[in-house]
Formats: C-alpha cells, sequence, structure tokens
C-alpha cells in the first residue's frame, strides 16, 4: 500500500491522540463492524449483485474497513504489503491456476 496513505491515516490518528485507544482487539472488533456495514449496503437486494448505484455507499464504507487495516496493521507491527504478497503467495499455492481457473470450489476440494 502506498506509504503516503498509510502515513495520513496514522497522522489522522496520531492529530487526534486516538493511538491509545487503538489496541489489537479493538481494532479487529472496528474491521468486523464496518464490514458488516459495507454488507448492509447489499441486503435486501435480492438478485441486484451490481454496485453502480451503491458505489458511493460502497466507497465509504471500504475506506473504513481499509483505514481499521492500516491501524491495526500499525498496532501488529505487520508491514501492508509484505503480509498480502505473502498471503497470494500461499493462495498461489492452495490455488493453482490448472486445478482453479473458472472454479469456485474450497482448496481442500479441487
Amino acid at each position: 500500500m502506498n506509504k503516503e496513505t498509510i502515513d495520513m491515516v496514522l497522522k489522522f490518528r496520531d492529530d487526534r491522540n486516538w493511538r491509545q485507544f487503538h489496541n489489537p482487539k479493538d481494532l479487529a472488533i472496528s474491521i468486523s463492524l464496518e464490514a458488516a456495514e459495507l454488507l448492509e449496503v447489499f441486503q435486501w437486494s435480492g438478485a441486484d449483485l451490481d454496485c453502480a448505484e451503491k458505489r458511493d455507499k460502497v466507497r465509504e464504507e471500504l475506506a473504513d474497513v481499509v483505514n481499521y487495516c492500516i491501524l491495526m496493521a500499525d498496532a501488529c507491527g505487520l508491514d501492508l504489503d509484505e503480509i498480502v504478497r505473502e498471503k497470494v503467495r500461499r493462495n498461489a499455492e492452495k490455488y493453482p491456476v490448472e486445478k482453479a481457473f473458472g472454479n469456485k470450489a474450497k482448496y481442500t476440494e479441487l
């Protein structure tokens, strides 16, 4: 993730002296709550799977999720680029293209 963006989120927190409230437990709860708000955008949408009309709300809620993820990574001393790259590498092992291409099955079922 762009360092400038990460620094902006951390500065926002630090300017308000909120770091004291940002322990891993509470940040994990906040990530879950914000993810639920993102999910709520699609609640009762039936067959409407497009987000075009909901784009502004999706942007807002997704930004909240990402901001809390940045704060969680900072609280835990984790580098977002490093952990995302590692996760993609591990997922590539679990979901090789030749087995997973066009297949929604879990890796244990491939």
